[in-house]
């Protein structure tokens, strides 16, 4: 995903996931930023690693549905490309991350979501967790060119500028948040073997900490991923992200830098399904 590989990798300022770094901020109440949000995120963040911000697919809910012959106004709206179907989500995991998802279309959307989230966390800037995640959710035959093309992009130099240490870690006094969000999902294509799912997706990313020049901001993208069905489960074989579609930023005050560390190590990450 760093640009020009001719990998199908595209480059955006932003990614985010479920993981992150967690370190205890000083209990000072200074906001880091109190001014209104812009109309765009700040590209300052990152310019490389749109690589990261790589999967996504849908919100989890596990209502369950009436029975099919239960007339249509009792159990809510028929499912769509955003609507709960009343699966479950998965139960499994590989590395952390949900696995064994439905070979269905539902499934396959499940899959990227959860995938997305794993793939665009804080994990990915540790280079052997990047791999371990990497193993579980991509066609095997296709990790050795993400990992090489992922290894580009988390340089020691990229790191650096985003204010981590070279293990990916926060410096002491400071908590690193890459957090992504689906909002919802589209499927342009579905066979028994091989999938296309879009996303809407929202994300966090930045550092929390009093001295921080790199403030935790919220951007909006779509990813496309192409997915394929291997060894019982959905994988990801390709990707596309472009920006968007981004709504009007409200008026609230924005939050300091205490309270979005507490935020991000208070709220946990969710298992998402169709």
């Amino acid at each position: 995903m760093n640009p020009g590989d001719g990998q199908g990798y595209d480059t955006d300022e932003r990614y985010g996931g479920a993981g992150q770094t967690r370190t205890r901020l000083p209990g000072d109440d200074e906001a880091y930023d109190t001014t209104r949000r812009s109309m765009r995120p700040s590209r300052s963040l990152i310019t490389v690693v749109g690589v990261v911000v790589l999967l996504i697919a849908a919100i989890a809910f596990a209502n369950q549905g009436g029975p099919p012959d239960t007339p249509s106004d009792a159990r809510g709206p028929a499912p769509s490309e955003t609507a709960p179907t009343g699966t479950r989500p998965v139960d499994t995991t590989t590395s952390g991350i949900p696995t064994n998802h439905p070979r269905t279309k539902q499934g396959a959307e499940s899959a990227a979501a959860n995938y997305a989230v794993a793939l665009g966390s804080a994990e990915m800037f540790n280079e052997a967790r990047r791999s371990e995640i990497l193993e579980a959710v991509i066609v095997p035959s296709e990790v050795q060119r993400f990992r090489e093309s992922l290894d580009k992009a988390y340089s020691k130099s990229f790191l650096q500028n985003l204010g981590l240490k070279e293990d990916g870690t926060s410096p002491e006094g400071f908590t690193f948040v890459s957090r992504t969000t689906p909002i919802g999902t589209a499927d342009t294509k579905y066979a028994d073997s091989t999938a296309t799912v879009s996303v809407w997706c929202s994300g966090l990313l930045g550092m929390a900490g009093e001295t921080s020049t790199n403030p935790v901001t919220n951007s909006w993208f779509t990813i496309t991923m192409e997915l394929r069905w291997v060894d019982g489960d959905w994988k990801i074989f390709n990707h596309s992200q472009k920006e968007g579609p981004a709504p009007v930023p409200s008026d609230e005050r924005a939050a300091t830098s205490e309270e979005i560390a507490k935020a991000v190590e208070g709220y946990g990450g969710l298992t998402y399904a169709r």
